[in-house]
């Protein structure tokens, strides 16, 4: 416990320590880093446009702190993709890329693919549906990275009011974690009690380190980055950054339930991966979830099957494209 403590203080910042713009530049150009921006989408035509007329203004022309922001999509029906190419940023379709490698859907794909079509050293991983969009949802994230160099990984914390359709209140958000991740953190990984949003989807990383990484393709992307992480290299290469408030749609609770399903079975994966359990047979990949029809209940079942995605680091085409460095 002390030892978490002491991570704690030593590890957790708050964003107003990197609004230096200036002083983030002289970093960036002293260690010769590019960073990358990647925003992975699904129908975000409510918002898209907002973030990257704000971040590319202050991040890119202003102050050139970002060398490219990328939109990578995974097949919105709306007019996300031709907003985020009307104001500038890179777009990728996740489905015409490394196609070599076979089809998969989700959040982790895009993530994932991001790895291979970004050139940055340094990759940022934003949201794409936050209505308060600032530039310290990506200088908070660098700026622990830039200025330490020890730091490999950053994630976002904040307070999420819940959106609801009477306006907004500030408290509430982070359930998952509360009920699901951190008591299972605290049985197994007690290390890790100390990340306050461990599913928060703002984060950035070295790019040295998330190509060896195992990239689950759904809902358990970010429970098993920070597992893999902690396990590979420790505690101490992980750092949070206080984001002070995200604003964004809330999930209903039965969408929450689906979100627990798939994060569970990238859980039972990294027990059998790092624990020496035996791997547990998973009966049954279809969430039950019980409804209501014209006044009678039924059994609604969704299937949600976490498929993963091997090391970047692991891939011919990325190979090619970004041979190995020396350590």
């Amino acid at each position: 416990m002390n030892n978490l403590n002491k991570w704690l203080n030593k590890r957790t910042f708050h964003h107003a320590q990197f609004n230096d713009m200036n002083g983030l530049l002289v970093q960036k150009q002293g260690l010769g880093l590019k960073i990358s921006l990647c925003l992975p989408t699904l129908n975000e035509a409510g918002t898209i446009g907002k973030e990257i007329i704000l971040l590319k203004s202050e991040l890119m022309e202003r102050y050139p702190i970002l060398d490219e922001i990328a939109v990578i999509d995974s097949g919105s029906t709306d007019n996300t993709v031709e907003i985020a190419k009307k104001f500038g940023a890179k777009v990728f379709l996740a489905s015409e890329h490394l196609k070599e490698e076979g089809e998969k859907r989700g959040k982790g794909e895009n993530l994932w693919k991001a790895l291979y079509l970004l050139e940055g050293d340094i990759i940022v991983y934003i949201d794409a549906d936050i209505a308060n969009i600032h530039p310290k949802f990506v200088c908070g994230l660098i700026g622990p990275m830039l200025y330490n160099p020890h730091i490999k990984f950053v994630k976002g914390f904040y307070d999420r009011p819940l959106t609801l359709s009477q306006g907004v209140r500030t408290s509430g958000g982070g359930r998952v974690t509360e009920i699901l991740i951190r008591p299972l953190f605290s049985q197994f990984f007690p290390e890790l009690t100390g990340i306050i949003q461990p599913l928060s989807g703002e984060y950035a990383g070295y790019r040295s380190i998330l190509e060896k990484l195992h990239f689950p393709v759904g809902y358990g992307v970010e429970t098993g980055m920070l597992i893999d992480i902690f396990q590979k290299w420790g505690l101490d290469v992980i750092a949070q950054t206080d984001l002070d408030s995200r604003v964004h749609s809330n999930k209903q609770t039965r969408e929450l339930g689906k979100m627990s399903f798939g994060i569970l079975q990238t859980f039972w994966n990294r027990l059998a991966r790092y624990k020496n359990l035996d791997s547990i047979e998973i009966e049954n990949y279809r969430m039950m979830q019980v409804g209501m029809k014209n006044d009678t209940p039924f059994v609604e079942d969704t299937e949600i099957k976490e498929k993963e995605r091997r090391p970047m680091i692991e891939v011919p085409a990325y190979l090619e494209k970004f041979p190995p460095q020396p350590e």
